[in-house]
């Protein structure tokens, strides 16, 4: 009889204890962990060198020397506006350059020769066969002829800077590449008015150019980040607009400001320069881009998932079948995983999911499915 009503307990408790709690867990293990910041808004792929070239003066349109998209090179001229009044001042200018500089010709020949006829007559008065005043005579008009030979290399000097005045101008009409590169845009036709930017007005430049061989990214990140971000820090960078693929880099440099694009939106600019020159050749300016800039990367170390990271820096473990929750030590972490300085060990399960009902502390559970993702990596 006894053993029969001791069965019978221990059945009923068997039938009307509390059933385990199915929990997804996850074997602890070493690997890599990484402390990463990203980018609050798009970073966007810039040339390293990009300029919007105006005329310094307003004018028709006489000449273009390129098409949207073609790549040019350094001294080439791009536009040219109409020059005809110019070229018409600058003959004027030539004519009255040569004609002064006849004139200096003639003037200082004229003074050559009085200056040596003044001479001869003071030779002569020392010999007595001239009169001092006749002499005196000769040495005036020799110093008149000399000023006019002075005044004539003047007008020589004169008519030279009024010539470089008017080329000049005539560079105010012209657009010259600074660079090799591609153009992007051109603003305007043959025939049409090409009007630089008054003071305080932005208009739209006549060329946009960009060298698109050299390409870096420029990416805002939160204010709060900025101060754990350095120049050299290692960054992967993935690109809207082709999927699956990756690049790398490194922080070249932080800008010295923050950007307030709106009141929540406080951002520093972080310019990132692409480890591989010949990979990128594929990217385009203007392309959209994340980065993740990695700040510090432990290897080999004791990592958890960062979701099965509690409040309080406390873990729930499956233990034989019961659930315990532990407090650890955590060090760096990411969206992924954190590492754990201290309270568990390599191998122990833990409790990656929480929302079944009845999950806590002295309960027993049951791993279903287990997974394991904490080997080395």
């Amino acid at each position: 009889m006894l053993l029969a009503a001791a069965a019978f307990i221990v059945a009923v408790w068997l039938l009307t204890r509390p059933k385990p709690v199915d929990v997804v867990v996850h074997a602890t293990g070493r690997g890599t962990v990484e402390s990463t910041v990203i980018n609050t808004r798009a970073g966007v792929v810039e040339a390293c060198q990009r300029t919007k070239l105006s005329t310094i003066t307003g004018g028709r349109i006489d000449y273009l020397g390129a098409k949207e998209g073609d790549r040019v090179v350094a001294g080439q001229v791009l536009m040219r506006l109409w020059q005809g009044d110019l070229h018409a001042s600058q003959s004027v200018a030539q004519a009255r350059l040569a004609s002064a500089r006849q004139r200096q010709l003639e003037s200082c020949a004229l003074a050559d020769q009085a200056e040596k006829e003044a001479k001869r007559q003071e030779e002569l008065v020392k010999s007595n066969y001239v009169s001092p005043n006749a002499a005196e005579k000769y040495r005036a008009e020799a110093d008149s002829r000399s000023a006019s030979c002075a005044s004539a290399a003047a007008e020589v000097e004169t008519a030279k800077r009024q010539l470089e005045s008017i080329d000049t101008d005539l560079d105010r009409t012209v657009i010259v590449a600074p660079f090799d590169g591609t153009i992007a845009k051109i603003n305007g036709e043959l025939g049409e008015i090409s009007t630089p930017s008054p003071t305080g007005i932005a208009m739209p430049p006549a060329i946009d150019l960009i060298n698109d061989s050299c390409l870096y990214v420029r990416a805002p990140m939160d204010e709060v980040d900025a101060p754990r971000i350095q120049p050299g820090q290692p960054v992967r960078i993935s690109v809207e607009a082709i999927k699956g693929q990756h690049f790398t880099g490194k922080v070249r440099r932080i800008a010295p400001y923050i950007t307030a694009v709106e009141k929540q939106a406080r951002t520093v600019d972080v310019d990132i320069d692409f480890d591989d020159g010949e990979g990128i050749r594929q990217l385009l300016v203007g392309y959209s881009v994340d980065v993740e800039i990695v700040l510090v990367s432990r290897i080999n170390v004791l990592r958890i998932p960062s979701g099965a990271l509690r409040a309080g820096n406390k873990v729930l473990l499956l233990d034989d079948g019961i659930v315990v929750e532990r407090a650890v030590t955590p060090g760096i972490a990411n969206w992924e995983y954190t590492e754990v300085v201290a309270g568990i060990d390599a191998g122990e399960r833990i409790i990656t999911s929480f929302t079944q009902v009845g999950l806590e502390p002295g309960v027993r559970a049951r791993a279903s499915p287990a997974k394991n993702g904490g080997g080395q990596s």
